[in-house]
């Protein structure tokens, strides 16, 4: 059995394969902590570890040595004692339980740095525990008194703390009254037994040998089981018969479990005393001749963002500093690793073995360097652990909440101008050293604002190698090495290559069409020599030209233009049809200003409205190659600007562009190497006509078909090639297959990017242009043309220089436009005619293979492919399914709507319905009243006629009288007046009268008459027809209030009647209008009548009074 232990915490302990040691934290569960006793109080943690230092003095002071020995000693019993004598209680009935201890306080599990925990308010006294020394001499023991056995229980999985705990639970709930007051003996080392004592008589009733204990687990804190601890063990000689029972026992107070299952780690732990000197004797044999060690670690960094799907992605990281946004949650990850052995080799260190790291006592940041030690601010642990996929790397990763005010500097914008620099440290329990090891990385960041979008997708961690020197003490008490720290020295960042599928070289000598399958990534086949840049596998100083280099002039023959001039209007207008002459054009170079145009008429995607739409409709669709496009972006076209920004608008563009074709093409999906095409075509043209192009070109050209069914298309173009090499270039082709060049080390690229990855772009541009005329030939007679033209610089290299030459100089002799300009005149002077009939042979070889192949391999690759297809055919189903469903889910919602929408119009037409008849009711009420009005009125109007006539009679008679009245008086007043002149001139004659009468009268003309009765009568007749007058003026006026009154009614049922908009509105409007006219005409004669004839009346009797007053004088 394994002598070895990995302690976790003092909350359980056990053994790497037998025992295990685990954590069980209050209310969670976390990662181990170093929280080594009584929860984690710093203080307790050193006062238990002085009390195993002082068990190693006593231990080697005096060999009989112990802390009681008291009639409690214990006696150790043979191997097979049975363990039936313990009763075993069913988790299903009641068990043993006494709850000795009430008011027990909580205990605190502090993780942070620099805090200790209060002190206990219990704690276990000296008479709790005793230590005694077996009488065989196999070591010390620990008995615990106070301690009740609240009964076993079966256990299917025994180192399954859950299970554990969950039996704990059961159990100390339901023991009440049969619960047992023992003792628990434990040993010292792990050859010896768990023994335990009934309380009453010191008697044991049963044992239990250490290595047959699997697990301990303590109670969960602020639980009712936080004083119980457990531990599982076996029974039985095999696997087969092996039964696990779980024992669960409860201490008085609380603080007492965790020296319990300190003493159960100790026993884990230690072997005996005659085994250590044993092996110090090996060990001394053995010991090297030096004592300091060194060792080296990679430690590297990755900072993850959380994105608005709760998901944690890599940062991009610029060549010096990471690339954070603001007030966005983040995850550090710390991956710690062996340098590689070439790192190594100078240096003497330990084995891995003795310095595996155990556990991370804490992740540290704080903004800026050079921080101190006080100063750093701990962040809370996600996990740690071994990585699943390399058991020698530990991997450290915690949470990073930017918006804690400690860390504002790291969450503010980075002014241009201005470096940010944070500094990230982890503390290492490694196995061997006493204290925590602390490393420490100090790195640049910039913080973008919030919303910031990046295109970059190297996200490569920063590695940092760092130096643990190391002395060797003594041995520890358990027999292990033990080691100080002498230094740990940051000796900077480091470039670590791994080997990943997103890496793309030249190297393809073992090429197969498996091997090109699992080159792709989410359906992203790649066999092309598409290297990021600064990521060389040579260790020459030579670079290779960065994609997207190199100046096209936009300046063109005046000629030349002249005649694209001639053609294009033919062309736009036959569209299908290739007009003469345009093929020499096009062989010659496109001007750089008309090849966007000619592209789309080249391939005949002219103005494709439907593929447009489509396009549109594709950008907004989920894309599962999304992460792949995403890293491929940042390397397309990097030495243009138009596509160097991260996040820029060319970027930007070129994902959209990959990412609506992958979803357009499921087949085949996104192809690495397809972003260098879509950036050439999209330099010209808009995003839809890029698409439109893209399309044909995959589809129509046949490019899509060198990635599919494993690439089987690629191989024949790679057969067809060499046998083209085999026929032109005789003496390239021999030296090749002694250098042992294969076709696909250098043409795979040319194949699947057509010369796109890494040509200049004029080259690139001229190559499209035909291409695009005469379609999959020109590959192979532009590859052809370059053999040919690079034959003397091939035919002295060796393989490595030849590699070296494609992928280094051969795309730097064509920076000049002359060079390249000859080889494409070279290139079309080329004959490609027996393409065909090589493809027949290369189809007939393989018929021939597939023969002579075993027909069981056959048949299993048959099926792998038809699996394939099943897979990709099931993909398809569901993403069909998927939309059915979602169309059905989007129908029934629109159908619901709809409904809903129906149920509020017939609510709606029932309102209106209702209105309606309302109104109508209304209708027919204001029609009733208009017509009782109408009657009314035509009845007032009669009644006015007849008053008005009745009036005009009275006036007229009124005017007769008047007349006949002032005709009388006008007679009477003539003869008035000829009497009084008679009477006068008779007066005058008589002189005694007039002598008389004249004092009285004066002149005959002076003599005033006086007033005859008839005058009277008639002056009074005058004022009575003035008095009739101002009656009738009265009634007069009285009828003009009626007529307004009725005016006013009429005005107000006009009103009304206008609302109601009916027919016989105009009618009794017109009516009443002539009736109101009339009845005004009327009112207005009749004053002016009465008014003249009063006048004339009085101008009359006034003129009969004078000429009676004249008469009378005269007489």
């Amino acid at each position: 059995m394994e002598e070895c232990s990995s302690l976790r915490s003092s909350d359980s302990a056990g053994t790497s394969e037998e025992y295990e040691i685990v954590e069980s934290l209050a209310g969670q569960d976390s990662e181990p902590q170093l929280n080594i006793a009584n929860n984690g109080s710093m203080d307790d943690l050193q006062h238990e570890l002085t009390e195993v230092m002082k068990e190693k003095a006593q231990d080697s002071s005096s060999p009989n040595g112990s802390l009681d020995t008291s009639a409690n000693s214990s006696t150790k019993k043979d191997d097979d004692t049975p363990c039936d004598a313990l009763p075993i209680l069913d988790t299903q009935t009641s068990t043993l339980s006494e709850d000795l201890c009430s008011n027990s306080e909580n205990l605190i599990d502090n993780r942070n740095l620099g805090e200790n925990n209060p002190s206990f308010s219990q704690t276990a006294s000296d008479d709790d525990m005793e230590r005694v020394q077996a009488e065989d001499g196999s070591g010390d023991y620990t008995i615990f008194n106070r301690v009740t056995y609240l009964g076993a229980a079966s256990i299917n999985a025994p180192r399954s703390e859950a299970e554990i705990q969950r039996n704990m639970a059961i159990l100390n709930d339901q023991a009440q009254e049969q619960a047992l007051e023992v003792s628990v003996s434990v040993p010292s080392n792990s050859e010896g037994y768990v023994i335990i004592y009934d309380a009453t008589t010191s008697s044991e009733m049963t044992r239990f040998k250490i290595h047959r204990i699997l697990f301990c687990a303590r109670g969960k804190v602020d639980t009712s089981e936080a004083r119980c601890f457990a531990f599982t063990s076996s029974h039985g000689d095999t696997h087969e018969t092996a039964i696990f029972q779980c024992h669960v026992f409860r201490c008085q107070i609380p603080e007492a479990v965790a020296r319990v299952l300190i003493t159960f780690a100790a026993a884990f732990r230690r072997i005996p005393k005659s085994k250590m000197i044993k092996k110090e004797e090996e060990q001394h044999q053995t010991r090297q001749h030096h004592s300091e060690y060194e060792h080296l670690f990679d430690i590297s960094l990755e900072i993850k963002e959380e994105d608005s799907k709760g998901n944690f992605n890599v940062v991009p990281r610029d060549k010096e500093f990471f690339k954070l946004r603001s007030n966005i949650e983040k995850q550090l990850i710390l991956t710690v690793s062996p340098a590689p052995p070439s790192t190594q080799a100078n240096a003497i260190h330990a084995s891995l073995e003795d310095l595996c790291v155990q556990r991370c006592f804490g992740l540290l940041v704080a903004p800026g360097r050079r921080v101190k030690h006080a100063d750093m601010n701990l962040l809370e642990m996600v996990s740690m652990g071994s990585n699943a996929n390399d058991k020698r790397s530990y991997v450290i990763s915690g949470h990073w909440d930017p918006t804690d005010p400690v860390f504002t500097e790291l969450n503010q914008e980075t002014q241009r101008d201005k470096r940010v620099f944070m500094t990230v440290a982890i503390d290492l329990v490694m196995r061997g050293i006493q204290e925590p090891v602390r490393f420490v990385i100090e790195t640049k960041v910039r913080v973008y604002p919030q919303n910031e979008r990046f295109w970059y997708f190297s996200k490569k961690p920063l590695v940092h190698l760092f130096s643990l020197k190391l002395k060797q003490v003594e041995h520890s008490p358990q027999g292990d090495q033990q080691y100080v720290v002498t230094s740990v020295d940051n000796m900077g960042e480091v470039e670590r290559w791994r080997p990943s599928a997103m890496s793309l070289s030249l190297n393809l000598s073992s090429l197969t069409s498996s091997t090109l399958s699992s080159l792709s990534t989410g359906r992203s086949p790649s066999i092309a020599s598409i290297e990021t840049p600064g990521c060389e596998e040579d260790s020459d100083d030579d670079e290779p030209l960065l994609s997207g280099s190199g100046e096209v002039s936009k300046d063109c023959p005046q000629g030349e233009l002249d005649m694209w001039r001639q053609v294009l209007p033919k062309w736009q207008d036959a569209r299908v049809q290739l007009p003469k002459g345009v093929s020499g054009l096009v062989k010659r170079g496109i001007p750089e200003a008309l090849r966007g145009e000619v592209w789309q008429l080249l391939a005949g995607c002219c103005d494709d409205i439907d593929m447009m739409e489509t396009y549109r409709v594709l950008i907004t669709k989920d894309c599962p190659s999304e992460q792949v496009i995403l890293r491929d972006i940042n390397r397309t076209f990097p030495a243009h600007d138009y596509f160097k920004e991260a996040g820029g608008v060319g970027q930007d563009s070129l994902y959209k562009i990959s990412k609506a074709y992958a979803v357009y093409d499921e087949e085949v999906g996104y192809c690495q190497g397809l972003s260098f095409l879509a950036a050439a075509l999209l330099l010209h043209m808009p995003e839809e006509q890029t698409f439109c192009v893209l399309g044909k070109i995959m589809f129509e050209y046949g490019l899509r078909d060198l990635f599919k069914d494993g690439f089987e298309i690629l191989h024949m173009r790679f057969y067809q090639l060499g046998k083209l090499m085999e026929e032109q270039l005789p003496d390239v082709w021999q030296h090749f297959q002694e250098q042992g060049v294969e076709i696909h080390m250098f043409a795979s690229q040319w194949f699947l990017t057509l010369y796109t990855a890494k040509f200049p772009l004029f080259m690139v541009f001229h190559y499209l242009d035909l291409f695009l005329l005469t379609g999959i030939d020109s590959v192979f007679q532009v590859a052809l043309a370059l053999l040919q033209m690079s034959k003397k610089e091939l035919l002295s290299s060796d393989f490595e220089g030849i590699l070296k030459y494609f992928r280094v100089s051969l795309p730097k002799k064509y920076r000049n436009e002359d060079t390249a300009r000859q080889l494409f005149k070279l290139a079309t002077s080329i004959k490609v005619k027996k393409l065909k009939k090589y493809e027949k042979e290369y189809l007939a070889m393989k018929e021939q293979e597939a023969m002579q192949e075993d027909p069981v391999v056959r048949l299993e690759r048959e099926n792998r492919r038809l699996l394939e297809d099943n897979m990709r055919l099931e993909r398809e189903n569901d993403d069909l399914a998927h939309e059915l469903v979602t169309s059905k889910i989007n129908m029934r919602y629109s159908m619901d709507k709809l409904e809903d929408k129906c149920d509020s119009l017939n609510k709606e037409v029932t309102n209106v319905n209702s209105m309606l008849k309302d109104a109508e009711e209304e209708k027919k009420r204001l029609l009733m009243e208009a017509n009782q009005v109408k009657e009314m009125l035509k009845r007032e109007v009669e009644k006015g006629d007849v008053e008005s006539q009745r009036n005009g009679a009275i006036i007229a008679d009124y005017k007769k009288i008047c007349s006949q009245l002032s005709e009388r008086l006008d007679k009477e007043q003539a003869a008035n007046v000829k009497t009084i002149n008679m009477y006068k001139a008779k007066v005058s004659a008589c002189e005694k009268c007039s002598g008389i009468l004249s004092p009285v009268t004066g002149p005959p003309g002076e003599l005033g008459d006086e007033e005859s009765p008839v005058v009277t009568k008639l002056h009074q007749q005058i004022r009575e027809l003035e008095l009739e007058l101002a009656q009738t003026k009265l009634a007069l006026v009285e009828s003009e209030c009626k007529n307004q009154d009725l005016t006013h009614q009429l005005s107000t049922a006009v009103t009304e009647l206008q609302a109601t908009k009916n027919t016989w509105f105009q009618k009794t409007l017109t009516s009443f209008s002539s009736l109101k006219e009339r009845t005004a005409s009327t009112s207005s004669n009749n004053p002016s009548g009465v008014t003249s004839t009063s006048s004339n009346i009085t101008v009359s009797a006034l003129q009969r009074q004078q000429s009676r007053d004249s008469n009378s004088e005269k007489a």
